[in-house]
């Protein structure tokens, strides 16, 4: 009976690895990678990024470099050198600069929260447009909302976590 039994677990074995092993050549990896997405009937490949209370459409395109926001060149609507150097470190990193034209629709929010959502959107703009440089923009994190917003004001209180000044007497 026990003969039995271990023949029977050597059958069974033995089938699940004739099943098992196929030829990993074939098939897909695992994990997928993307694909490309196709650009719109325009030419135009878009990504919309938040951050705070700002949002900022963003169209890329082939080209030669050209970066607008809101109709204006990026570095005199953004006055920081800061916001300057993120906005192109997104697309030196992906050795896009000079390759791209990159158009901004701002809106809401300052100056802080509209560069965070052009940051964000032009990489979700980037992954569409070429799906390689995934690895890179998630790397940098180009692709990672931030979330973090302005604690409201409590009452009683002078704002979110300062309190008037305590009177013993």
């Amino acid at each position: 009976m026990s003969n039995q039994d271990a023949e029977a677990n050597t059958t069974t074995q033995e089938t699940t690895e004739e099943t098992t092993t196929v030829s990993t050549e074939d098939m897909p990896s695992a994990k997928p990678g993307r694909v490309s997405q196709p650009a719109d009937m325009h030419g135009w490949w878009r990504g919309t990024g938040r951050r705070k209370k700002a949002t900022a459409s963003v169209r890329i395109k082939a080209g030669d470099g050209q970066f607008t926001i809101n109709k204006k060149p990026y570095n005199e609507y953004f006055t920081e050198e800061r916001d300057h150097k993120n906005l192109m470190s997104v697309l030196e990193k992906t050795s896009t600069n000079g390759k791209i034209d990159v158009f901004v629709n701002a809106r809401g929010g300052g100056f802080t929260g509209q560069a965070g959502a052009v940051i964000l959107g032009l990489g979700r703009a980037l992954l569409k447009y070429d799906a390689s440089l995934e690895h890179i923009l998630r790397d940098n994190q180009f692709l990672t909302r931030d979330a973090r917003q302005v604690e409201r004001k409590k009452y009683g209180q002078a704002g979110a976590r300062r309190r008037f000044q305590f009177s013993k007497r």
